[in-house]
């Protein structure tokens, strides 16, 4: 099974790497073709000028891009040249609505489209550790299975097109709510004089622990908001979400109040940061 891969930005980097260790990648492309290039260069994998072109070539197209337009124009662009039977896994943050309109595009081409975004992080993405959600047809999801393994350590079938980027709305929202929960704990605790690292370290093992205090919890109180997630495109992902909730009629007052402090901060200049820059505005 040939397997091709579009973007290779910070979190589509780590799982080509992860594919190409496990002897599944045979061809990429990046918008940014130096990128490409060097990957070329250091795994031995061709590097192709358009997504056209890589389309010609694999029974496996992954995506892994920033916004739904992205989608959506690399589907067009790869529609008229993908073989029958070809499938397509997007691993893009997109709506559902998008997912769905993608599917329907290639199934007039005889092609799959799985919807198969990932949480976890570019540690994740790196280490081959990422949560996948996954919507489209399960015979489809049966036939690549192994290799979205090789960047994965949990694969949930969700149902059909669009499920997967629902379930990732899911995430999204979570992710804004234990943002703005351990920023604003550990801004407390500062305000008290607390030790910090001690903090962390006892909470992060009792009932309030989670992943993001363990893992952004000391960088933050140190003033270091590395990406991690860039505060833009978590900002990206929640107004999907804004427009999903609008659709079905739900009420995401959390999600709404992490719109805005991004704004504000985004306005500032730290759109760049890891989304724990949330951290900045909590301090007094």
């Amino acid at each position: 099974m040939k397997v091709g891969m579009i973007g290779l930005g910070a979190m589509g980097m780590g799982m080509a790497k992860n594919l190409a260790k496990a002897g599944f990648l045979t061809a990429v492309y990046n918008r940014n073709f130096t990128k490409a290039e060097k990957f070329k260069t250091e795994f031995g994998i061709p590097a192709y000028q358009t997504p056209a072109e890589l389309a010609t070539v694999v029974d496996v197209v992954l995506l892994c891009v920033s916004a739904d337009q992205d989608v959506l124009e690399i589907i067009n662009t790869i529609a008229d040249s993908i073989k029958p039977g070809t499938i397509v896994v997007d691993m893009s943050t997109v709506s559902s609505k998008t997912a769905i309109q993608a599917a329907a595009l290639l199934n007039n081409k005889q092609a799959d489209f799985l919807d198969a975004p990932v949480s976890g992080g570019v540690e994740g993405a790196k280490n081959g550790t990422l949560a996948m959600m996954l919507g489209g047809n399960y015979q489809a999801f049966e036939k690549v299975q192994p290799v979205l393994e090789a960047m994965t350590s949990r694969i949930i079938y969700m149902g059909e097109s669009g499920s997967g980027q629902g379930t990732k709305a899911v995430n999204q929202i979570m992710a804004a709510g234990i943002n703005q929960a351990v920023t604003e704990a550990l801004a407390f605790a500062e305000a008290q004089g607390l030790p910090m690292e001690k903090v962390i370290d006892v909470i992060s093992g009792g009932a309030a622990g989670n992943w993001f205090l363990e893992h952004r919890g000391k960088t933050m109180t140190q003033g270091i908001f590395k990406p991690g997630f860039k505060m833009t495109l978590h900002q990206k992902d929640l107004k999907i979400c804004r427009d999903m909730a609008t659709q079905n009629g739900s009420r995401i007052p959390l999600t709404e109040k992490t719109i805005a402090n991004y704004e504000k901060l985004i306005a500032e200049g730290f759109g760049d940061e890891d989304i724990s820059a949330l951290y900045r505005s909590k301090r007094s």
